[in-house]
């Protein structure tokens, strides 16, 4: 399959700043690449044509321009072969782990050592977000461990890694953060039985880590037709087809109707805050709501406005880098209480 790439370059400082204009305004399928070593830095997009390729650039160059990040050169069009597009990611996506679950891209399988006790989760992306190297997707995902620990959730079978000479795989990410014990997240625990629901689930990353974590109801959505695609393709890989269920959807109608224990929510502050009444409404009694995408410097409007809408939950907020989560926990109360 021919696909088509549009790269632009960029002033190497300005990369962060790119990333974050991509991330907010979900271009999900470009992404910022940098040289450390001749410090130069391009922001690049893979699309289905070229007509595509030029109205996403149209789209993102006034964005990038706005803050303050100025193209170095017109951008370039060119058409990729499948190999090609496939390695042009595969270079920037790693290994990481948090507890005893670790993330690995599809194609270090052959070659990854996994700890003795502990799972891997499979992923390949294609042009969905989503393989927990950004993050707000890490946030979510350590909320999740941390959730499946306090819940008591058994999950699927660990330890099927090597030898117990395995060393475990580390991140070549800058950031490291330590892992929290259940009890540091303030969290009011949700049924033992938890219900999960990944609103945007993009690559799948976050429905797919909660049933391989033990979580027995899961179900993922998104408006992307490609994502809930990939996110199929990826349950495939782990095995676990027939445990997670994957639908096109918006928030309006992906939560119409459900009650979740746990509701996971990665998408952008301005979507969040739009869509509050949905997410909250969305959560079961003695639930808790996950949501990620928010700028460290948007958490505290973010949470001013579904605080409004919550008075008695309890919230906890944490930062990651430039990004960060708020987490709110329903009160339990008995059917008719």
């Amino acid at each position: 399959m021919a696909l088509f790439e549009i790269k632009a370059e960029i002033p190497a400082v300005s990369a962060n700043a790119a990333d974050d204009i991509l991330l907010r305004h979900s271009f999900e399928n470009w992404s910022v690449f940098e040289n450390a070593i001749v410090q130069r830095a391009w922001v690049a997009g893979i699309c289905a044509d070229e007509t595509s390729a030029r109205v996403q650039w149209g789209e993102i160059g006034p964005l990038l321009a706005a803050a303050g990040v100025q193209p170095l050169s017109e951008p370039i069009c060119r058409t990729l072969a499948d190999a090609d597009w496939r390695d042009s990611y595969k270079a920037h996506f790693h290994a990481w782990q948090f507890g005893r679950l670790h993330w690995v891209p599809l194609w270090e399988r052959e070659t990854f050592s996994l700890p003795p006790g502990d799972a891997a989760l499979w992923l390949d992306p294609g042009l969905a977000f989503g393989t927990g190297n950004h993050e707000t997707t890490r946030l979510c995902c350590e909320r999740l461990v941390a959730l499946a620990d306090e819940l008591g959730v058994q999950g699927l079978e660990f330890g099927a890694g090597s030898s117990s000479n395995s060393k475990p795989q580390t991140s070549n990410s800058k950031l490291r953060v330590p892992i929290l014990k259940p009890e540091s997240l303030n969290l009011k625990p949700a049924r033992r039985q938890a219900r999960v629901v990944d609103a945007g689930c993009g690559s799948g990353i976050l429905a797919l880590s909660a049933a391989l974590l033990g979580f027995p109801d899961v179900t993922g959505f998104d408006n992307d037709p490609e994502a809930v695609r990939v996110s199929e393709e990826n349950a495939a890989i782990n095995g676990l087809a027939g445990r997670v269920h994957f639908f096109v959807g918006d928030l309006v109608g992906g939560l119409a109707g459900r009650q979740a224990d746990v509701l996971l929510a990665n998408i952008q502050a301005d979507v969040l805050m739009r869509f509050a009444g949905e997410l909250v409404a969305a959560v079961a009694s003695g639930g808790t709501l996950v949501l990620s995408g928010i700028l460290a410097g948007e958490n505290a409007q973010v949470r001013t406005r579904f605080e409004a809408l919550t008075p008695d939950w309890v919230i906890n907020a944490r930062v990651m880098g430039e990004w960060s989560d708020v987490v709110l926990s329903r009160p339990f109360r008995a059917a008719g209480g």
